[in-house]
């Protein structure tokens, strides 16, 4: 007999602060389209760095309309980075997580 496993949607608000949304996702699309975790993360004000498992440091703005924040909304990525290793677990979860106007967790 098997069980049937139910994957939980996972909801976050569209217009939440763009930093909390990244220290909870622990993923960054780089501009060619690759998906890299996140190894540390430091914020100072309005700017963060971060640091991915593949030792690539990206400087990133608090914006929520940046490239980067639709394309972690929207999901557009072509692969994941190979060096980083990110899990298909992980990957599945943030598959599953859907960003919406009214609904979901203020992070």
């Amino acid at each position: 007999m098997t069980s049937s496993v139910v994957k939980k949607k996972r909801y976050y608000r569209k217009n939440v602060e763009f930093f909390k949304l990244v220290e909870k996702i622990k993923l960054w699309p780089s501009r060619s389209g690759t998906l890299h975790g996140i190894k540390s993360m430091t914020i100072k004000g309005n700017i963060a760095e971060i640091i991915t498992h593949c030792n690539e440091k990206f400087q990133i703005n608090n914006s929520r309309h940046s490239r980067a924040a639709r394309s972690l909304r929207n999901k557009l990525f072509f692969h994941s980075c190979h060096t980083c290793k990110i899990p298909k677990w992980k990957i599945e979860k943030y598959a599953g997580t859907y960003v919406n106007q009214n609904y979901g967790s203020h992070l």
